[in-house]
């Protein structure tokens, strides 16, 4: 039987199948996945499975006994330590990266780093930064001057006001039948924006702790909701961090989209983009072809690659 996993929580899966049943499913023995990669999680959100209801168990629960090749995924640093992996989701349309100028403000190197591993698994993503109700005028200048930049890269960036629903709307028809995995810090206000696209649901929203100006953690495991107007979001836990993982440093340009077509015309093909003489990219950046921003997080994210190529 076919089923997609909406939910994981560790060693159990909530699954929905083709026809809509939902099922508590579990991986019996050992589990081989041809992929071409090591996880801390097996199986993802997203995942396409087969599953076998069980006949001996508990009602309305099933053994997961094969997976579906993965159309895409993406991945971060594990958790459970910096040289492991882990599975945000599989089988993505898309991603929305939440983020905020204030309360707590996200940092453009959070941003890029988030961007970089979307673009190494070919996956587009929507800028959107909220809470614009509690921007200051010197707020408001910085999100004028990150949508330019973001925009003429090719990314589509949205403002909203989620506590007042402002731009849910216009959010919600980009996410029309879809699969859209959406990230950001804890704090950004992804459980508001998620209840303004999905009124019935309340997930649980908290305030930015007081102290730290960090967010404070709603959601434990991703999960996958059905949108009302068709399409399915996946929610993920709040990050502090995004660690790259698996890029080689002579190819994280590659993922900074907007050095793509200078790369080619650097001196080496093997140019880091730094202290190498003809760089192309580096040429750009001083004619204001290459936001210097972009740059410095370029050159700042190059540094964190070590050899393994992990963050």
């Amino acid at each position: 039987m076919q089923a997609t996993i909406y939910k994981s929580t560790g060693s159990w899966y909530s699954v929905k199948t083709d026809e809509g049943a939902i099922y508590q499913a579990r991986i019996k023995g050992i589990f081989k996945i041809d992929e071409d990669i090591t996880s801390t999680n097996p199986i993802a959100v997203g995942d396409h499975v087969e599953i076998q209801l069980e006949t001996d168990g508990e009602e309305g629960t099933a053994i997961i006994t094969g997976i579906e090749k993965r159309h895409n995924y993406i991945v971060r640093s594990s958790p459970q330590g910096k040289h492991k992996k882990h599975i945000v989701a599989a089988n993505l349309d898309q991603a929305v990266l939440v983020a905020t100028v204030r309360e707590p403000r996200t940092s453009q190197g959070f941003i890029d780093r988030f961007l970089v591993t979307a673009a190494a698994y070919h996956i587009p993503v929507i800028l959107v930064f909220n809470k614009m109700d509690v921007y200051r005028d010197k707020e408001m200048e910085q999100f004028e001057h990150w949508k330019e930049v973001y925009e003429q890269i090719g990314y589509t960036v949205l403002l909203t006001g989620a506590a007042k629903g402002i731009g849910i709307d216009e959010l919600g028809e980009l996410l029309k039948d879809k699969t859209t995995l959406i990230s950001g810090h804890s704090g950004v206000g992804k459980s508001t924006i998620i209840n303004g696209l999905m009124p019935g649901l309340q997930l649980k929203t908290k305030q930015v702790s007081g102290w730290s100006g960090k967010g404070l953690h709603t959601t434990t495991f991703a999960e996958m909701f059905d949108l009302p107007n068709g399409g399915r979001l996946i929610d993920t836990p709040g990050v502090r961090e995004f660690g790259i993982v698996d890029i080689p440093k002579t190819e994280l340009s590659h993922y900074y989209l907007e050095m793509q077509e200078y790369i080619p015309q650097c001196q080496f093909n093997n140019c880091l983009h730094l202290d190498e003489p003809g760089c192309a990219v580096k040429a750009a950046v001083e004619k204001g072809d290459i936001d210097l921003d972009r740059y410095v997080s370029y050159a700042t994210v190059l540094a964190t690659i070590n050899e393994n190529n992990y963050d």
